[in-house]
């Protein structure tokens, strides 16, 4: 049975284990959600760090909620306002959520000082201010300031990146703790790895083997099984030698994909890959000179109309690249979870804005929601399969946190939990300057 009292940082106070009551608590959350014309598409991660809030509320605190929006780059762009936020949460909460029109200046500070027990405030996009990405110390302790020396990390999403809201004010308040999302997102990820019902499969979809050859290689000793899609499959099926036409392969990662491959069979981990996969010819060069988002829409907006076909996997057409895992492959996935008493997810296993490219990872999700595991599910597209298909009432825990499950897969420690007041901690040091270094790595489009 998985336990979820152990595991690396789950040695961490709670917002349960402080005293809030008529004290100004600043709550990190993750609002980073969908807009289009201005309004919410998906308020996953919003109605997520509701129990945090509550709870903060029942108990008489005066919440502060901070987060960031996008990737404004220390610019104030109404098109990352967190405003529609404010009135989201006006809605979900049914009062009142006061809205300050910056981040710690003079509108922060009449909005907070002003809240009565009980009352929520929110403050604009932290990523306006340039100070935050920095880790900035000036910028952490002005967090601080806001608050009554309470700081609750419930942002699980922005976890391992070390910027002054995630990192940096904790070493300026009496309290950093962990909000309740945090703690479960925490339990459920560190409970399966040190100690998962047995036997364990992975599955593992993306499109880049390097951005899962940590996780991998930190699971080896911890499954039983692997199933590996998506883009990244194209390297391992080249490390065995297959044709895969012009699909998605990191060429340098080819020697790691092999090495991968023989650690597992001698640690006795059964690895499955695609057996047939669908196809679609090759996306032709721009013309002419585009940005990542440009490229990427024309990418999608190629495969919507090209011709598809199903082929082995080890036999993809030149001028042909892999989109999905094909339907053999399917059933394959679906028989090897159905005696599995742990089943771990993360990424997608074919180019899921692509619409026919979404049924691999659709066929998985049904297969997962089908069994009886202990399911845990993270990365954006394999989410979203779940909420499609209206599944969420059949996994264990969906996370809201993609580089965060990720680098807690690898075994890595998270700077925005590491910084957070151990349970045993007898009293606060005084406060210190950030120390986490800020690390800055894009978010890769999984594919």
């Amino acid at each position: 049975m998985l336990k979820l009292e152990r595991g690396v940082n789950m040695n961490k106070k709670t917002v349960r284990d402080v005293d809030v009551k008529g004290k100004k608590v600043l709550v990190r959350c993750d609002f980073n959600v969908p807009l289009k014309d201005g309004k919410i598409t998906d308020n996953t991660r919003i109605t997520a760090a509701l129990p945090t809030i509550e709870y903060l509320r029942d108990r008489g605190a005066k919440v502060i909620l901070c987060s960031h929006l996008g990737r404004p780059k220390g610019e104030v762009k109404e098109e990352y306002s967190l405003r529609p936020v404010a009135s989201e949460l006006t809605d979900l909460l049914d009062t009142d959520v006061k809205f300050a029109s910056d981040v710690t200046g003079d509108s922060a500070k009449s909005v907070t000082s002003g809240l009565n027990n009980g009352e929520v405030a929110l403050l604009e996009n932290v990523r306006f201010d340039p100070r935050e990405e920095q880790n900035d110390d000036t910028l952490a302790m002005e967090f601080a300031n806001l608050s009554d020396g309470i700081y609750v990390n419930d942002a699980f999403g922005a976890a391992h990146r070390a910027h002054s809201s995630t990192e940096g004010v904790a070493h300026h308040v009496d309290e950093a703790v962990e909000g309740l999302l945090m703690e479960k997102e925490v339990s459920f990820l560190n409970g399966t790895l040190e100690d998962p019902g047995k036997p364990f499969v992975a599955i593992l979809g993306g499109a880049k083997v390097s951005d899962k050859i940590g996780v991998i290689e930190n699971l080896l000793d911890k499954v039983d099984e692997i199933l590996i899609g998506g883009g990244m499959a194209y390297t391992f099926l080249k490390a065995k030698g297959y044709e895969i036409g012009d699909s998605l392969c990191e060429e340098d990662k080819i020697g790691e994909a092999q090495a991968i491959m023989k650690k597992a069979a001698k640690a006795g981990v059964k690895v499955v890959l695609p057996e047939d996969t669908v196809v679609a010819p090759k996306v032709p060069e721009p013309e002419e000179e585009l940005d990542k988002k440009a490229k990427q829409k024309a990418f999608i907006s190629f495969l919507e109309t090209a011709p598809d076909k199903v082929v082995s996997s080890d036999a993809i057409p030149e001028g042909w690249q892999g989109c999905d895992i094909g339907p053999k492959t399917a059933r394959t996935f679906a028989h090897e979870l159905q005696d599995k008493k742990t089943i771990l997810w993360n990424g997608p296993l074919g180019i899921c804005e692509v619409e026919k490219f979404s049924i691999g990872t659709e066929r998985v999700a049904e297969a997962i929601a089908a069994t009886k595991s202990i399911s845990i599910v993270g990365g954006g597209d394999s989410v979203a399969a779940i909420k499609k298909l209206h599944l969420e009432d059949n996994f264990s825990h969906i996370s809201t946190g993609g580089g965060a499950s990720l680098e807690l897969l690898e075994g890595k420690e998270l700077p925005g939990i590491a910084c957070l007041t151990d349970k045993d901690e007898k009293e606060k040091k005084e406060p210190k300057t950030c120390k986490a270094k800020v690390v800055e790595k894009e978010e890769s489009i999984e594919k």
